[in-house]
């Protein structure tokens, strides 16, 4: 046992204790609950870690808490978040979402999924690391925002602010990983963009008795009517010339597919499902989930939805829709293209609210320096190639802190696939914590070399 497994032994129980405390704090960006104390912890723990560290205000937002530590050659950001998603349905977490519980070897809490697990795994890494060795072979840059769950509002404009700060960086390991169903490390190097808006209809002044519903149009039914020109049953994209823009794959990129062992049975076992839509499988399967766009109801709500019945006429019902984006794709783009398409079909009386400012396409060479320090650190601790997707099916900030900057990026982390992040009893094992601390170890010495 070499000195940096000898100091991490030593400091399991603290690094669980320390993991727990962070996780016990809400920082739920929605809500404006608990974000500043949470970036305060952050700042207190980047500190104790020896970085130079500050809190960095941007506009009205949540604020960046940055740091910096090391010195080499190289630099490599790190890029994490402090904010979690809602904890409800509260009723549905066996432990409370805060209580961050532990139970058959997992953690259960809200945020320890995303993002705060791989938040701590990097800092009690390179605490272990200096710890055993003395110093870093490379200077790291800590970018830890607030404001990741609801849309990274003002993460493009710290960079503009504070560009100096981060150019020139050599890479950039990303806030997600996990492990798939077969116990497969996963690298990721790309995301798609999101939009998301909310469709919403109008109808009398004042909810109505239903029996007005023979005269009185319905919103209900408006927007009902509305969402049906956007996709047809075979889950095909219909606003008018939205295809036009989608930039199909390259070779080298279809081709990277056929590197996925993607487990399609244990998958659908999993999600409980009997097929994937159209019935797809194999590279179709695959070139459909991380390649091509989305559009989907995330919610929809109008009228009388409590016990029993009660005839009303709704005076208002809406829709809240996101769309996953693809090349040559951009969220304004997308909301000009679903605006003029609404209007061309007699629902100009709908209306389209954008809820978030949208995030860009971002991908990384899969060649670079980056990503090749991580596969080679996935093969040393986890004793197998990992599973390198050129992009995740999900969204996130990548563009302006990594791609905007020329800074390559990867993504790895502590998750596995029953994390279940985003939603009740989310959760990591820890030994998958333990062993994504030996993988930053790995990662560090491999991309100074």
């Amino acid at each position: 046992m070499d000195k940096f497994q000898a100091y991490v032994n030593a400091n399991k129980e603290r690094f669980i204790a320390e993991l727990q405390d962070v996780c016990r704090q809400p920082s739920v960006a929605a809500q404006n609950w608990g974000m500043r104390e949470m970036a305060e912890k952050v700042l207190a723990r980047l500190r104790q870690l020896g970085a130079q560290a500050r809190l960095i205000p941007v506009g009205d937002g949540a604020p960046v808490v940055y740091g910096e530590i090391g010195e080499g050659k190289r630099t490599l950001v790190i890029y994490d978040h402090y904010d979690v998603q809602p904890p409800e349905p509260l009723e549905l977490w066996e432990t409370g979402p805060w209580e961050a519980a532990i139970r058959d070897g997992k953690l259960f809490a809200r945020g320890v999924a995303d993002n705060k697990g791989n938040l701590m795994c990097r800092i009690h890494a390179i605490e272990a690391y200096i710890a055993a060795f003395g110093a870093l072979p490379l200077r790291i840059k800590f970018v830890v925002e607030g404001e990741e769950e609801i849309g990274s509002i003002h993460l493009p404009q710290f960079v503009k602010e504070n560009r100096a700060l981060l150019e020139g960086a050599d890479g950039c390991l990303w806030e997600a990983g996990y492990k798939d169903v077969n116990e497969r490390p996963v690298i990721s190097c790309g995301v798609k963009g999101i939009v998301y808006v909310e469709l919403h209809a109008h109808g009398a002044r004042r909810d109505l008795h239903s029996a007005q519903a023979a005269i009185v149009v319905n919103p209900a039914w408006r927007l009902v009517w509305a969402l049906a020109t956007l996709k047809d049953a075979d889950d095909n994209i219909l606003i008018d010339d939205f295809n036009r823009y989608v930039r199909p794959p390259t070779q080298a990129e279809m081709d990277a597919l056929k590197t996925i062992p993607y487990d399609e049975a244990r998958v659908k076992a999993e999600l409980g499902i009997r097929a994937f839509i159209r019935n797809l499988t194999g590279i179709e399967l695959l070139k459909k989930y991380l390649y091509e766009p989305t559009c989907t109801i995330c919610g929809l709500y109008s009228g009388y939805i409590g016990e029993g019945s009660k005839t009303v006429l709704p005076n208002h019902a809406f829709a809240k829709i996101d769309f996953r984006l693809v090349p040559d794709l951009s969220p304004d783009l997308v909301v000009d293209l679903l605006k003029k398409h609404l209007a061309r079909r007699g629902f100009d009386d709908i209306e389209v609210k954008l809820t978030e400012t949208g995030e860009e396409v971002a991908r990384s060479p899969l060649d670079s320096a980056i990503v090749r320090a991580a596969i080679a650190a996935a093969r040393q601790v986890y004793r197998q190639d990992p599973i390198v997707y050129p992009t995740m099916a999900g969204s996130g900030p990548m563009y302006p802190l990594c791609q905007a900057l020329g800074i390559p990026a990867v993504s790895a982390g502590v998750g596995w696939h029953d994390s279940r992040a985003h939603a009740p009893n989310e959760n990591i094992r820890l030994a998958d914590y333990f062993e994504g601390i030996e993988f930053v170890r790995a990662l560090i010495d491999e991309f100074a070399r």
